[in-house]
């Protein structure tokens, strides 16, 4: 799970510290995933396997995840996405990529003309709902302007529905995931950590979190880790 893919800028604070990942250091990591045998998949294609068992999968698929749809993921990861031809699936925030081109305020979001040529490139577009509440305790016609909401806007720019969501900070409850599976989405990730994934709990999906110390010996611990509990599990 990505977040930022950049240098933070001076006198930035913990959180966006903690969220960015620079441009080399990312290069690194898709280097390492492809030396040890990775191939990148979209998260509709592990969702549409764990319910029917096709597309068949390669030996050793990884998903790449962004939150946010900052503008950076297109300037800096998308181009070396492609270096290394490989996709990745990216969560958008429609209400700020409506404002990205007009707004200043939302000048760190992708665009909708950034985001469609990502999409057409063969990257996985997703909801990260309108403007990124909690979902949590919220009413059902709230929950169906979140869910419908970000899914027509996404395809009014790009053409396709939304089939994955992102749940905002994590933030999720039985209602939520009601609610979106009734407005059309497959699944949903969580930020719960894990690479066990359960076809009766499509919309709980785990990731691992990258944050800035997250170099290649770091991940390689961290895949190794998670490796071994899935070796291990019953």
């Amino acid at each position: 799970m990505y977040h930022y893919i950049d240098v933070p800028p001076a006198g930035a604070d913990a959180y966006r510290v903690g969220l960015s990942l620079a441009p080399d250091i990312f290069r690194q990591h898709l280097n390492y995933l492809r030396e040890q045998g990775y191939t990148t998949i979209h998260l509709q294609e592990l969702i549409s396997y764990l319910q029917t068992g096709r597309p068949e999968l390669p030996e050793k698929p990884v998903i790449l995840t962004f939150d946010d749809g900052y503008l950076d993921n297109y300037e800096n990861a998308f181009p070396i996405l492609q270096e290394h031809n490989m996709v990745a699936t990216f969560f958008i925030i429609t209400d700020f990529a409506d404002r990205a081109a007009t707004d200043p305020a939302y000048a760190r979001y992708a665009t909708w003309g950034q985001i469609r040529k990502m999409d057409k490139a063969g990257m996985e577009i997703g909801s990260h709902t309108r403007d990124h509440p909690d979902l949590r305790d919220r009413s059902d016609d709230f929950l169906v302007w979140q869910a419908l909401g970000s899914s027509q806007t996404i395809e009014a720019n790009i053409g396709k529905k939304p089939r994955v969501l992102a749940y905002p900070s994590g933030y999720y409850d039985e209602k939520t995931v009601r609610v979106f599976h009734s407005a059309g989405f497959w699944g949903a990730v969580t930020i719960q950590p894990g690479v066990e994934h359960d076809s009766h709990r499509l919309f709980e999906l785990k990731r691992l979190r990258i944050t800035n110390e997250t170099e290649v010996p770091q991940l390689t611990a961290l895949l190794d880790y998670w490796e071994k509990q899935g070796d291990e599990s019953p």
